[in-house]
């Protein structure tokens, strides 16, 4: 492994600038016009990788592991901070005839963005959230980095993975989650597979709607309020994820307290800057700053959770659940809006920082050399964050022309035409009633399994080929485990990495080449 210093020039910040505005450029083009957000990890570092191999001087430092990390990093964070956490959020308001708000809302969701991402840096390799978990778009962004610097026989099987990957997805074989199976928690992602299956064969087989019964919704709400409660118990010290943790517990405590205080103000300003005040009673007002904070502080641990063991994060689907019981509280569809916007803005970011850590983890020898591994870490955030800021100014510059075109993420508008319906019948029933099996099964699985979260997860995606690439993979680890034993892992997780690695490449330059010509 190479020591060289991750940042060595004025070229290489250059090519980490451009990276981050090409990344967010990517982000707000797909989103607006497909509804996806590929990850960017792996383009960033096989584009560090191809600058490492030119024969100039000003790309020698690209032959440093550290500083392809640091590409993935960047052009990864300025894609979903940009996407889906900055225009989505202020696409709301426009789809409801709000223009006004997006102003105030953009001010809100920056700040959120800011704070998700820093407060996953601080909770990296604790009780909550180890480095030793699975975190799979890291894993694989880490292995397909490692394969080109070292060569071999890695290099080989991350080439047949990644050649595996890419023809599966050109298929329509969900690769990514093939690959997740051989690197994530098994417990976890068979929970994650059942409800992939349970979505998808509950109408064809028994005639059951299970999202007009809001039966994954009221699931995710009863797991992820007992998610919340582990987190909690696993700060106090009862409880412990698998994975070594390195950040002392009280570290843990600051940051969520910091995110408490940061979330409430950001709730503050908005109510203040939305024009809450003037239409809401005041106990309505205060109900709602601590619910909005509250949630955008739930939707950022729980989506952290599920990216962590599945390599999925539910953000739009946790926002709607946030929506749904915000609908059943009684606000009006301004606060609505606003709430809407703000707790879809936590989570993307937070999980895409993790999967960053992982891969930066990963490189920097799984932890062997604390110091050196949290200074690394301090740099990434450095960079995410360097990347996030620049986002800022990108979307607002070009989302004006998007709206006026009708170009909106299709969340947007399901987030609208939701508020617009308001309050259905048995609505809180069915999901006070779905919450119950959710809780008991968090509950029985543990902070370590996340069975809750991840059965709703699965219940919330309607896809069966992925649940069924999901067990298959889970065979396929737990037959070469038996006949291979521990030797079998490394391989087999490089391989994974490829499949995983291979999926991103296709979805990513798919998207483009069917991305409408318009902009």
């Amino acid at each position: 492994m190479q020591e060289d210093k991750p940042v060595t020039g004025i070229a290489t910040l250059a090519m980490l600038l451009a990276l981050a505005i090409l990344g967010a450029i990517i982000g707000i083009q797909l989103l607006s016009t497909l509804g996806i957000t590929p990850s960017t990890s792996i383009i960033g570092a096989l584009l560090a990788m191809l600058l490492s191999r030119l024969p100039w001087r000003v790309f020698r430092p690209y032959r440093s592991i550290h500083t392809q990390n640091l590409a993935q990093t960047v052009i990864s964070s300025a894609t979903f901070g940009a996407a889906n956490s900055l225009l989505m959020p202020i696409a709301v308001p426009w789809a409801m005839g709000m223009p006004e708000l997006i102003l105030p809302m953009f001010c809100g969701v920056a700040a959120a963005m800011l704070l998700d991402g820093y407060l996953l840096y601080r909770m990296f390799d604790t009780r909550v959230f180890p480095a030793g978990n699975a975190w799979p778009i890291g894993t694989a962004t880490a292995e397909a980095i490692l394969a080109g610097d070292r060569g071999g026989r890695n290099a080989r099987l991350l080439l047949a993975g990644m050649s595996t990957g890419i023809v599966g997805a050109l298929l329509n074989i969900p690769m990514a989650a093939f690959g997740t199976a051989f690197i994530g928690n098994i417990w976890a992602l068979s929970m994650f597979g059942l409800g992939l299956l349970l979505r998808a064969y509950a109408e064809p087989i028994a005639g059951l709607d299970l999202n007009a019964h809001y039966l994954p919704h009221g699931v995710m709400v009863g797991a992820g309020l007992v998610a919340l409660f582990q987190v909690a118990s696993a700060i106090r010290g009862k409880q412990a994820d698998s994975g070594r943790a390195a950040t002392p517990d009280r570290e843990v405590r600051h940051a969520l307290g910091l995110g408490a205080v940061g979330y409430l103000l950001i709730s503050m300003l908005l109510a203040l800057a939305g024009g809450l005040w003037s239409e809401m009673a005041l106990p309505m007002l205060l109900l709602f700053v601590l619910y909005a904070a509250f949630a955008a502080f739930a939707h950022e641990l729980i989506v952290g959770i599920a990216a962590m063991h599945s390599g999925w994060f539910p953000a739009f689907a946790v926002a709607l659940i946030t929506l749904i019981i915000g609908i059943l509280l009684g606000f009006p569809p301004l606060a609505l809006c606003l709430l809407t916007g703000f707790t879809a803005a936590t989570g993307p970011a937070f999980a895409d920082m993790g999967f960053d850590l992982k891969a930066g983890f990963i490189l920097r020898g799984h932890g062997r050399d604390l110091a050196a591994e949290l200074h690394g870490r301090r740099v990434q955030m450095c960079a995410a964050m360097a990347a996030f800021i620049i986002a800022i100014p990108v979307v607002w510059l070009v989302h004006t022309g998007y709206f006026a075109q009708d170009l909106l993420p299709p969340a947007a508008r399901v987030f609208a035409k939701t508020i617009a319906a308001g309050s259905q019948t048995n609505l809180a029933y069915s999901l006070g009633l779905w919450a119950i099996p959710g809780a008991l099964i968090q509950w029985l699985g543990g902070p370590r399994r996340q069975l809750g979260v991840l059965l709703s997860t699965g219940l919330l995606i309607n896809s069966a080929a992925a649940g069924w690439a999901v067990l298959l993979g889970i065979a396929l680890r737990l037959f070469i485990h038996r006949r291979w034993g521990e030797a079998a892992r490394p391989p087999m997780e490089v391989i994974a990495a490829g499949f995983i690695a291979g999926d991103a490449l296709a979805s990513f330059f798919g998207s483009l080449f069917t991305t409408p010509g318009k902009r």
